[in-house]
Formats: C-alpha cells, sequence, structure tokens
C-alpha cells in the first residue's frame, strides 16, 4: 500500500490544510483525499508543488507500507 503522509509533515511544519491550499493554488478537498490516504493517484505537478511548498522530498511525503497483494482485478 502507497501512503500519502501529508497530515504528518503539516504538522511538523505547524500548517492547516487550508494554508497549503492558499499557498500552492490545490483545493482544499484535493488535499484532503490525498491527507486521508483516499487518493488513488497524484499527479506529479501535484507532488511536485506539495514538495516544493513544504521544502520536502517526493520519499518525505510518500511512502510505501507492504501488505498483503491487492487484488489485480477487483470486479472478479
Amino acid at each position: 500500500m502507497i501512503r500519502i503522509k501529508l497530515g504528518h509533515l503539516l504538522l511538523d511544519r505547524d500548517m492547516k490544510l487550508k494554508d497549503l491550499a492558499e499557498r500552492t493554488g490545490l483545493a482544499v478537498n484535493n488535499l484532503s483525499i490525498l491527507k486521508t490516504n483516499k487518493a488513488k493517484a497524484i499527479r506529479f505537478s501535484t507532488l511536485e508543488l506539495l514538495c516544493r511548498e513544504l521544502q520536502c522530498t517526493p520519499g518525505e511525503l510518500i511512502e510505501f507500507v507492504p501488505g498483503p497483494d491487492p487484488d489485480p482485478d477487483p470486479d472478479t
């Protein structure tokens, strides 16, 4: 499983989601989806904006958590 550690980075930087939205131009609801790990994908442009504003690397923002292999075709 891939996790976005946005909540941790915001806490470390004493920043609110609304502040990050204003600084990056990203919608609060989209940032919330990332923060709660409900996102299915992230664009490189979004990743770049987040890393630039949070002064972090992609590796600090994204982590891999080992677990059971996902079902390759969830519709079956």
